[in-house]
């Protein structure tokens, strides 16, 4: 019998593991007014019930696995759009943008599900270390537009778009948001 190797091994747990995050945030996504069970979420990733907790403790220790596999991807995906932006004040309004975006796509729902389900998950300092990131490409572009103080207005928008996030949840669309955030900041930009 063929010997199997580490590396082999390691990347068969490796896409298990990716498969029952993702089931995870699909379950999620369909309805984030439920937490899935272990059940739920190895039956979608194809699993055995069992196998799961090869990957995780319980059905929080899954879930704080979700944040934390969310707040990476949604950051670079922020990070990808604002590179392709050299004007700093563009930058700051693709910044805003694509959070809004994800906001209307439904990943701040699942977020706000997972907040409920597992609020220990959002408590510890690397969740606060993840999020503060989230926050670092907007001061850049604010201090590149010259700012005096980015990290004061920086707190300013990103409350803007919180705001945003609730109209957006709140049934307004993306695009009516969207235009109304840019015309309030472009008209206060100097």
């Amino acid at each position: 019998m063929p010997k199997i190797s580490a590396a082999t091994v390691a990347q068969h747990r490796a896409a298990q593991r990716r498969a029952l995050l993702d089931a995870a945030l699909a379950l999620l996504a369909e309805a984030p007014e439920h937490a899935p069970s272990l059940g739920d979420v190895a039956q979608r990733a194809g699993l055995a019930r069992s196998s799961v907790y090869n990957y995780f403790d319980s059905r929080d220790d899954l879930l704080r696995a979700v944040v934390v596999d969310m707040f990476p991807r949604w950051n670079a995906r922020v990070v990808e759009a604002m590179e392709k932006v050299s004007d700093p004040t563009e930058r700051v309004l693709t910044y805003i943008d694509v959070n809004l975006q994800l906001v209307a796509e439904g990943e701040h729902a699942i977020v706000g599900a997972l907040a409920t389900f597992t609020p220990q998950a959002f408590s510890d300092e690397s969740m606060h270390a993840m999020h503060q990131d989230l926050v670092l490409p907007l001061v850049d572009a604010l201090r590149a537009r010259g700012n005096d103080n980015p990290e004061l207005d920086a707190e300013l928008v990103t409350a803007l778009v919180h705001k945003g996030t609730e109209l957006i949840e709140a049934g307004r669309s993306f695009d009516e948001v969207r235009a109304s955030v840019r015309r309030v900041l472009t008209t206060a930009l100097p």
